[in-house]
């Protein structure tokens, strides 16, 4: 039996007390970047600038005092630092800057300490995972979110970046995040069904996912998707958990679902535009396809949930 589904996923760590409330002070940002104490993560190209490894240390952002950086695209009030294992204090004002890619450039020429998220933050403590995906999901939507939807002007950046204004209609937008479920369908025998989706490498395989429709329940969207990419109707949805997926502006949610009474698992059609192929694994099969396919990397729900299943570490999991 495997065992109840992890609560901390990767993404969902954190020790920062976002602080919001101070957000609306509109002298925030210039008063922490003249405060020496403040610390700094440098954002440019969805990456973050990360401390270089001694010795086969663990990866850490790279954190910098402000006058490290005298000029950024935007700046992002992070929160505070609530870590007692960080080098940081608690209590530590914390900043994104995102910056132009010559000036990520001029501050660090090293491509390789420049580091995704997806590649470093199963290794990263709990403040480092829980920053970085707070400074990339707020920097992908500062960076689609650039003009107003009713008239197109260009918008300013208030609220220490958690609030773009437009000027001429005094529209505020604020960030967003798309709702995703992510399932893991079992038949009556307990295998899993995975799908390799188009966009992606061959021999790559998940769990089917998709996007919540306006006006559609976690549940709805779950029995709707799967049927759309698979050919078949599944029951029972449960709720597994979610993590946050900034790539660039998700949540993603975690169900299991049963296959339906009446349906048969070798009825599995792919739709042939998202998903080209379908496959029903039990655990020994999945364990004996460890050489020949790539699983979801550490770094996402899909992973824990495949695990969670599995019942122990998926030694072939990629970064993904």
């Amino acid at each position: 039996m495997s065992q109840p589904f992890p609560a901390r996923l990767p993404l969902v760590r954190q020790d920062v007390d976002r602080n919001a409330g101070v957000r609306a002070d509109p002298g925030l940002i210039d008063r922490l970047r003249a405060d020496p104490a403040t610390r700094v993560l440098p954002i440019a190209r969805g990456r973050a600038l990360a401390a270089e490894q001694v010795d086969g240390s663990a990866p850490r952002l790279d954190l910098l005092p402000p006058d490290a950086i005298p000029t950024a695209e935007t700046w992002i009030y992070l929160g505070l630092s609530t870590s007692v294992s960080s080098v940081e204090a608690p209590g530590t004002p914390l900043l994104a800057a995102v910056l132009t890619d010559a000036a990520a450039s001029a501050l660090q020429s090293e491509e390789l300490r420049w580091a995704g998220l997806r590649s470093i933050a199963a290794h990263l403590d709990d403040r480092d995972a829980g920053l970085f995906t707070e400074a990339i999901a707020v920097a992908n939507w500062h960076d689609s979110h650039r003009f107003c939807p009713r008239c197109g002007t260009a918008t300013d950046t208030v609220q220490a970046g958690w609030v773009r204004l437009c000027p001429v209609d005094n529209v505020e937008v604020f960030p967003r995040t798309d709702p995703a479920v992510i399932v893991r369908i079992t038949d009556d025998a307990d295998r899993i069904l995975l799908g390799s989706n188009a966009l992606w490498e061959p021999n790559r395989y998940s769990l089917l996912a998709g996007f919540v429709e306006p006006g559609e329940s976690f549940e709805a969207a779950v029995l709707r998707e799967t049927h759309e990419e698979s050919g078949l109707r599944v029951a029972n949805p449960v709720y597994l958990g979610s993590q946050p997926w900034p790539f660039p502006a998700s949540i993603m949610v975690g169900f299991g679902a049963t296959l339906a009474d009446d349906e048969a698992p070798h009825a599995v059609v792919p739709d042939g535009e998202e998903i080209l192929e379908l496959r029903w694994f039990s655990r020994e099969q999945l364990r004996e396809a460890f050489a020949e396919i790539l699983l979801p990397g550490p770094s996402s729900i899909a992973h824990a949930i495949v695990a969670d299943w599995y019942g122990s570490p998926l030694e072939s999991a990629q970064d993904g």
